[in-house]
């Protein structure tokens, strides 16, 4: 890299990174890991900016790493508001002679595009992350974004494919694969049956955890499917317990059809969780249920967990999940098949060990931190990645 051979003296590039809020997203972890990457690094001067300064993402960590953190909120992208703020954001990136800006979602595609063609940013990175998740409309306006940017980052083939297929330019895209920081996973002395009380869960030992963790935001996430699943998997194992862990406005709703099902006094709905990584080593089995994804930040989080995985075939799910080695694979919306492979994991611990072991092998092998911090050092230099930087 050019700022590394210029030795101490010379002048970082400056790279702001734009994420859309500090909510506890994938989008939003995944991006603000990389910022604390890049920062790290330290041959790049990095900036923070976002559209909504909300969520508990924005922790003493963040705080006092980026002191600055300027804020661009938008109501619309058909209103008066967002054309001044575009105004006022290509003036501050005008202003703190930003070079480079990456964004990391659909909101931050179409603003950050924008405001950075406007003022002139020669390194313009956009980001796709999931399939089969916006309207006809949103994504014709993305991919107008898209357009605009130099390079356009996917955490999988699954993604690149459906921008393929979209008819965005295959010199722009540029494979990125999820990083997952190891040493948070790294197990626990503490006594199990402790951490479940903290987590507010049972801590009879006979208890077996299986454990989702997504949003209760979106209905893509097919929460319903998990739990009639769960309902099947009760019927075959009386010591079974269900977690899932994520906020959202679908929790009434979800909640409610547990009870509708009957499984009400099995399922455990924790809300928002800031302690993941414990909550993954005390759970015996995790799944995730999505009719669709990009490329699912839990699942690597369960395998980094050393954890077996079932999961439905969507997205770049397979790309990780190695059927019949690391875990299960069915397809979406098909909850038998989902409840008889928690059974067979259930029946077997061994095989269960087996699955997981291998499973954070394969993150760390194939998913670190390392990995994703110099993919995108590589696309901030014009030229290179096969990016457009017209």
């Amino acid at each position: 890299m050019p700022d590394r051979l210029l030795g101490h003296g010379c002048v970082k590039k400056k790279v702001l990174q734009l994420v859309p809020s500090f909510n506890q997203g994938g989008s939003e972890r995944q991006a603000l890991q990389l910022a604390r990457l890049l920062q790290d690094d330290g041959t790049h001067d990095i900036r923070l900016a976002c559209l909504n300064k909300g969520g508990i993402l924005l922790d003493s960590d963040i705080g006092r790493r980026f002191v600055e953190i300027p804020e661009f909120p938008l109501n619309s992208f058909y209103d008066l508001n967002f054309f001044r703020q575009v105004r006022t954001f290509s003036g501050w990136l005008r202003a703190n002679d930003i070079e480079v800006v990456q964004t990391h979602d659909f909101y931050t595609n179409i603003f950050g595009m924008i405001g950075s063609r406007i003022a002139g940013v020669r390194v313009r990175i956009a980001a796709k992350r999931e399939t089969g998740m916006r309207t006809a409309l949103q994504n014709f306006i993305e991919r107008r974004a898209f357009r605009l940017a130099s390079a356009v980052v996917v955490n999988s083939e699954a993604v690149r494919r459906s921008l393929l297929d979209s008819g965005v330019s295959k010199r722009k895209l540029q494979l990125v694969s999820n990083g997952i920081d190891m040493a948070q996973f790294n197990g626990y002395s503490r006594d199990r049956a402790a951490v479940l009380r903290e987590l507010g869960l049972p801590a009879e030992s006979e208890f077996r955890f299986v454990t989702i963790v997504a949003n209760l935001r979106e209905k893509v996430k097919n929460h319903e499917m998990f739990l009639r699943a769960a309902k099947r998997v009760a019927e075959e194992f009386p010591d079974s317990r269900f977690v899932a862990a994520g906020e959202g406005e679908r929790m009434r709703l979800i909640t409610e059809e547990a009870e509708r099902l009957g499984i009400a006094d099995r399922m455990f709905f924790i809300g928002r969780c800031t302690r993941i990584p414990e909550l993954l080593d005390a759970s015996a089995i995790c799944v995730l249920t999505s009719d669709s994804e990009g490329f699912a930040n839990s699942i690597l989080e369960y395998m980094a967990a050393g954890k077996p995985v079932v999961a439905t075939n969507v997205g770049g799910a397979a790309e990780a999940i190695v059927e019949g080695v690391t875990g299960f694979l069915v397809d979406a919306n098909d909850d038998r098949a989902m409840a008889e492979r928690i059974v067979t994991l259930l029946d077997q611990p061994a095989l269960a060990e087996r699955f997981g072991n291998v499973a954070r092998e394969r993150v760390a092998e194939r998913f670190s931190i390392r990995r994703q911090l110099e993919r995108t050092l590589e696309l901030f230099e014009p030229g290179n990645g096969g990016g457009n930087y017209a």
